[in-house]
């Protein structure tokens, strides 16, 4: 009887844990993608517009960078303090960065700002699939990671739209800065939820490994392989992730309104959305690598789609396979928690996105150099990596199976 208790009331923390992290992710997600998303219009009402590209090209640079640098302390700290502690301190830094927009109508100050709430987003993936590994069986987990995945698609579709509705109601710089503030009060919120449903685990071991190179040396060669295909078709991604929407709203031959361009991103998320719960069911039943191949090659079509949209009908069309590049992103996050040693799961993730990120930075900052040259030359860059990227893993790609038994013969010959 009390071992049924026990394993009951196990349960019912996991799911208030569980209920207090999904409802943050919302909270915050809404703001974030109400506000973040039109930054590089707000850059170029602040700034001429040389200091704006650059500005621009620093923005989408400090996203992938800081990002990966605030990636490994997050998995750190969540392994060291915690979920609830470590997620409370980032929320902090969140809304300190959107004060900063707030009351300071400067790029520099938008940028100041940006290195602060870009931390949420870093802290909060090594924190939740740290959570997801303890509670969610091995064979469902792309199931968990759909579901969750699931969940963070509210907000990226409802927030363009609304933040869209603010710039078409207030124009660009107040409308800006009124996303921002509705992004700090919805930050507010989740900070208290979070604080009164999360519980965490105190008889869990916080033994964390601070030190990154170590780290490396405990990587999986699967893991490693899957980091460098990543990385290259993360320089697809975000060569011209910062320009699309001046690209949608600016550049093209008829131009759509920025209000029309938060609908492309909700439609964006709907397409996501409708594929993947049967994916993940797939994935979990017959493998994760060929659904994270698939969702390689999206990722290359997109800049190729995009080049060839000069109007709203091509955009929807474009922005339908953006979508689908999620096809195996729950899948390929399922992965790394297959591949990543038992115990290591947090700090594991945060070193995957260090590695990744601090790379791919270089590709935000390589964007706008490219966009000064050509936006065309942009997008047939990002089309380029793509390729590579795909071609690799469909080369040295391997499921959590086939990657277990292949360490487990290289031990063997290695004994022998």
């Amino acid at each position: 009887m009390n071992l049924n208790n026990s394993e009951s009331g196990a349960q019912g923390v996991h799911k208030r844990s569980m209920l207090g992290l999904l409802g943050m992710v919302v909270l915050v997600g809404m703001g974030e993608h109400m506000a973040e998303r039109f930054l590089p219009l707000y850059l170029q009402e602040l700034a001429q517009a040389s200091t704006a590209i650059l500005a621009i090209g620093i923005l989408a640079g400090m996203d992938d960078l800081l990002s990966a640098l605030y990636s490994f302390p997050g998995g750190y700290l969540s392994d060291r303090l915690g979920t609830k502690r470590a997620l409370l301190v980032f929320n902090v830094l969140s809304m300190a960065g959107y004060l900063c927009v707030i009351f300071i109508p400067a790029w520099w100050a938008v940028l100041l700002g940006a290195a602060l709430f870009i931390s949420w987003s870093a802290i909060s993936l090594p924190a939740t699939m740290d959570l997801l590994a303890r509670v969610v069986p091995k064979h469902r987990r792309t199931l968990g990671v759909s579901a969750l995945a699931l969940i963070r698609r509210v907000p990226k579709m409802l927030g363009p739209v609304a933040g869209g509705a603010c710039i078409a109601i207030w124009g660009v710089e107040r409308g800006v800065r009124a996303a921002f503030i509705a992004a700090l009060i919805l930050a507010l919120i989740a900070a208290v939820m979070q604080q009164m449903l999360i519980v965490d685990d105190e008889k869990r071991a916080r033994a964390a490994e601070p030190n990154p190179l170590r780290l490396w040396r405990e990587m999986p060669r699967g893991l490693k392989n899957l980091l460098w295909s990543d990385i290259l078709i993360r320089f697809c991604e975000r060569i011209p992730d910062a320009f699309v929407v001046i690209w949608a709203t600016r550049h093209i031959v008829r131009p759509v309104t920025e209000l029309s361009f938060g609908w492309l991103s909700a439609i964006e998320n709907m397409a996501a959305v409708l594929i993947y719960l049967p994916v993940a069911y797939m994935a979990d039943h017959f493998g994760k690598k060929p659904f994270v191949l698939i969702t390689f090659v999206f990722f290359t079509l997109f800049p190729l789609a995009l080049l060839h949209s000069q109007s709203l009908a091509p955009l929807i069309a474009a922005f339908v396979l953006r979508g689908l590049k999620e096809f195996g992103e729950p899948s390929r996050k399922a992965l790394i928690m297959d591949l990543a040693p038992e115990g290591r799961k947090a700090a594991m993730f945060g070193l995957y996105y260090l590695f990744r990120d601090v790379l791919v930075a270089f590709a935000a900052f390589g964007g706008a150099l490219l966009w000064r040259i050509s936006p065309e030359l942009n997008l047939k860059a990002a089309f380029a990596f793509g390729i590579a990227g795909t071609l690799l893993f469909w080369w040295k790609g391997r499921d959590a199976e086939m990657s277990g038994l292949q360490t487990a013969l290289e031990m063997n010959n290695e004994e022998q």
